[in-house]
């Protein structure tokens, strides 16, 4: 298994997703020597959950083994629904999702514009940004960083688009929502399915904002999560743009599986 030979370098990541609460991910880490990960919270999303003991050995595993620990928030989860009741859910997702990130000191926590159905699009996009003014409100009370991540987009004839996916819209998002406490999850492969590409979308956004960098591959026409190599992104390139603009944060990679994961970690490490 790839995962048994790989050692993964310090400034990347692995986005675990939901396949083990945040104890059982940071001790994954622990074991793996993995100094970035990224959590799904699957099921106990409330900060009653956890109790004083769980946040301690948290803590205590992150300081000791210096890991980077962050929270991703679920982008099926519509921060520009404005329903009644569907609303207020929303919220207490959100809220929660900053709570916890405040007890176990997460260095961020990602999330996501949201989506617009057909006919809709400046509805849900007032909706969006309202709802991440309250987050970022929040997220300042409790010392909370929060990464907004560029979409991907979905075929012009789908009934359901991402919000803060095209390029001028991101920019309008972040414009409008200034504050030391919200900064960028930079997904490249989602810039690539645009026309002005990942290079667009670093000439146009500073990097300087930019606390994690989100990894895959895709052929340029659709959203496919392929393994580095097998799409048509220049990772050299990419690299190569990142780090002459000096990003220092991690690069964060999600794959179907861990094996698949490591091995394009592996296939980047080449790339640099």
């Amino acid at each position: 298994m790839v995962t048994d030979t790989i050692n993964v370098p310090a400034d990347f990541g692995i986005d675990l997703g939901g396949r083990y609460p945040i104890e059982g991910a940071v001790e994954w880490a622990v074991e793996h020597d993995v100094k970035n990960i990224d959590v799904r919270l699957t099921d106990r999303l409330r900060p009653e959950e956890y109790d004083d003991d769980e946040i301690a050995r948290i803590n205590d595993l992150c300081d000791d083994h210096d890991i980077s620990l962050g929270l991703h928030t679920l982008s099926a989860v519509n921060t520009a629904e404005f329903t009644p009741i569907l609303r207020d859910a929303i919220q207490e997702y959100m809220f929660s999702y900053i709570d916890i990130a405040a007890m176990v000191n997460a260095d961020r926590t990602i999330v996501h514009g949201g989506y617009h159905f057909t006919g809709d699009v400046d509805e849900r996009t007032e909706a969006s940004l309202q709802r991440l003014e309250e987050m970022i409100a929040h997220a300042e009370e409790k010392d909370v960083t929060l990464l907004l991540e560029n979409m991907n987009p979905e075929p012009a004839d789908a009934e359901v688009h991402y919000l803060c996916s095209k390029l001028d819209d991101v920019e309008q998002y972040f414009e409008r929502l200034e504050s030391p406490n919200l900064r960028w999850a930079f997904n490249p492969p989602h810039a690539h399915l645009h026309e002005e590409g990942i290079d667009g979308y670093i000439d146009a956004l500073d990097v300087g904002i930019c606390r994690e960098v989100r990894l895959n591959d895709n052929r340029g026409v659709r959203e496919e999560h392929l393994v580095p190599g097998e799409g048509t992104i220049d990772f050299e390139n990419l690299f190569a743009r990142l780090e002459e603009s000096g990003y220092e944060g991690p690069y964060t990679v999600a794959q179907a599986t861990l094996d698949e994961t490591f091995e394009a970690i592996e296939r980047l490490v080449e790339n640099r």
